[in-house]
């Protein structure tokens, strides 16, 4: 079993930061892709970004490339999405997520491929 617990949610001006975590306990997350994904209200859970299991490759959506950054300290069992420029569209729960087989190299963003999730930490933006 595997449990993950999201942090670092909260009410920000447009422009600035926030640093998001999830901690993973049960099943070591380092041998898995770990996915962000977000869901604003009465919308789809949206991919944001994933880094594989090896932390070689990493893959964003369009609309968080080059202000979102996620990184992994397996040490910690812990996945980080560094959020900057933030924009009121980031609004929404930001989930994190393993995806369902270990050592892939891939970043999927299909959130079916991801089997584990945790409760979700809210993100609000302020115009």
């Amino acid at each position: 079993q595997v449990q993950l617990v999201e942090s670092g949610g909260g009410l920000v001006q447009a422009g600035g930061s926030l640093r998001l975590a999830c901690a993973a306990s049960g099943r070591t997350s380092r041998s898995y892709t770990m996915g962000w994904f977000r869901q604003a209200p009465g919308k789809e859970r949206d991919f944001v970004a994933a880094i594989n299991w090896a932390g070689s490759s990493t893959g964003y959506a369009d609309s968080v490339k080059g202000r979102f950054t996620i990184s992994r300290d397996d040490a910690k069992n812990t996945v980080y999405l560094q959020m900057n420029s933030l924009k009121p569209e980031d609004t929404g729960l930001y989930y994190c997520a393993q995806f369902r087989r270990p050592r892939v190299f891939s970043t999927p963003k299909n959130p079916d491929d991801y089997d584990y999730w945790g409760q979700g930490t809210q993100v609000t933006v302020s115009s």
